[in-house]
């Protein structure tokens, strides 16, 4: 029983993730090529750019997910990010429990 929970364990941390999330994106960047532009700072395991079922168009933010805290940091610790022309706005992003979140009641 026991070495079941430590493989769950191991499981869990595996896919754990870390991330940042990144405003301001011009609409004619591609979660493509915002995955190549991270990757200069390590391995990019998820881009989730959303889309407006209206306009058809990216709503002009993107979570960029990491496998460790320090590549969230190599791209933090840059001055500026610019793709085409514009200046990318990047917030690391804080991970909180469900139990923390705000109701939508509040």
């Amino acid at each position: 029983m026991a070495a079941a929970s430590v493989v769950r364990e191991v499981g869990r941390r595996s896919r754990r993730l870390f991330g940042i999330f990144v405003a301001d994106i011009p609409w004619t960047v591609s979660s493509k090529e915002l995955k190549e532009y991270f990757s200069q700072f390590g391995l990019v395991q998820r881009c989730q750019l959303p889309f407006d079922r209206d306009t058809g168009f990216h709503k002009r933010y993107c979570w960029i997910k990491f496998s460790t805290p320090e590549e969230v940091q190599n791209a933090l610790q840059k001055d500026s990010h610019i793709l085409e022309g514009s200046k990318l706005t990047l917030k690391q992003q804080i991970r909180r429990r469900r139990s923390q979140r705000k109701s939508p009641r509040e």
